[in-house]
């Protein structure tokens, strides 16, 4: 059996879920009788609580145009949709209406925070 590099161990720690990292320290543990330190133990555990504490997919709803310039929330409508500017303005014009739907708590928070830059009023539900 070949040798791995540190670096080929460290790439390969990257592509692991959390799940797989715990199964890992157990299984390294078992192995050679040994106790992984509590803070390293510790991270990976509160790291999969806090992602199941909220929800895995969420919608980005604009629910109106707010302070903003109806052009600048147009222009980012149709950056985070793909739309055309036509297709992009018919959905502004219908708010309340969801933007995205089924994305990710963070990708939705960073469409929120383009869109509430334009100056339109977003909301994640």
């Amino acid at each position: 059996m070949a040798k791995l590099t540190n670096e080929e161990i460290i790439a390969s720690l990257k592509e692991m879920s959390v799940l797989e990292l715990n199964e890992l320290v157990k299984a390294v543990e078992a192995e050679f009788g040994v106790t992984a330190a509590t803070a390293v133990a510790a991270a990976p555990v509160e790291e999969e609580e806090a992602v199941q504490a909220g929800p895995s997919e969420v919608s980005l709803f604009l629910k109106g145009l707010g302070t903003g310039s109806k052009v600048a929330i147009i222009k980012a409508v149709q950056g985070i949709t793909g739309l055309g500017l036509m297709d992009a303005k018919k959905l502004v014009d219908a708010a309340p209406v969801a933007i995205k739907e089924k994305i990710s708590p963070v990708e939705a928070e960073g469409h929120k925070k383009t869109l509430v830059d334009a100056g339109a009023e977003v909301e994640i539900k």
